[in-house]
């Protein structure tokens, strides 16, 4: 029985670290395959030209991506000032405050917001949002605010989830303690649980902003798709990934290996978000 238990112990233990070796070997055969192709089409095109040209004009010979940089940049943040006050709050609810009959309802509805395709949340963009921008703003409605609200909706299931989990991992001796020291339920939930819960709700943060700045179909619908520098929340953008799908179905030559080049900024953005979110935790502990 030892020896049979013990085998079942090392093989799972084999299977664990295969599966671990499978994943890292992704993960360094897209880096890989980023890299020797959009390294050299930007020392083609020039660094700077690709980087911080401000005109995208392929017939041309013009790949300059840098409105599309911007736009990334801005509608990612405004989706996270949208989507993280919103789903922290909507979490905090569901974790401390919310009636048990009431969460029957509101934690099934939350998970399957995670699980509606994005294409979905394009067409309820162009049907629901972008009409009430046009009744409050005017113009066509569509363009970096809108993509912002759209993906501040569509990060609020990751985060939700991810930070309701964090707040109910915190030892309910902390909350006990807050109470018994005389503090009130709403004072003890804000000062004692949530701080307890910081690393996990920065984890759901993390996971919500690479949704955000990743998301592609959702985004193209609604952005006003406007490879020019934007001059207001209300202008039209084109972002990396929008630009990368609507191109790349018919580009060919220095074209489609400019595509992937977007590809490999994007790829720098996200890794560069997530060694910040690190740095700041580490900050923390």
């Amino acid at each position: 029985m030892i020896t049979s238990s013990k085998f079942r112990e090392n093989a799972m233990r084999v299977v664990f670290a295969l599966t671990a070796c499978v994943s890292i070997a992704a993960v360094v055969l897209i880096c890989v395959f980023l890299f020797a192709s959009g390294i050299p089409t930007m020392k083609t095109i020039g660094f700077a030209d690709f980087l911080f040209g401000k005109t995208w004009a392929p017939s041309q010979g013009l790949y300059g991506i840098f409105p599309m940089i911007v736009a990334s940049i801005f509608v990612t943040a405004g989706a996270i000032i949208i989507g993280v006050p919103l789903g922290l709050l909507c979490a905090i609810f569901l974790a401390r405050f919310c009636p048990q009959r009431l969460y029957r309802v509101l934690k099934p509805a939350a998970e399957l917001l995670a699980g509606i395709p994005s294409i979905v949340y394009g067409f309820f963009g162009l049907v629901v949002i972008v009409p009430l921008m046009q009744n409050l703003f005017g113009g066509s409605g569509k363009g970096m605010l809108t993509a912002s609200v759209m993906l501040g909706i569509m990060i609020l299931p990751t985060i939700i989830n991810v930070s309701e989990s964090a707040l109910r991992a915190v030892p309910e001796s902390y909350y006990e303690g807050s109470l018994a020291l005389g503090a009130t339920h709403e004072r003890s939930v804000f000062s004692t649980v949530l701080p307890a819960a910081r690393s996990g709700i920065l984890a759901g943060v993390i996971l919500g902003v690479g949704r955000a700045i990743g998301e592609t179909m959702a985004v193209a619908m609604v952005a006003g798709n406007q490879p020019i520098l934007p001059e207001s929340i209300l202008s039209g953008v084109r972002t990396l990934t929008a630009n990368i799908v609507q191109e790349m179905g018919y580009a060919t030559d220095l074209h489609r290996d400019a595509l992937i080049a977007c590809g490999v900024v994007l790829f720098v953005f996200i890794l560069i978000i997530n060694l910040c979110f690190s740095a700041l935790k580490r900050r923390e502990a």
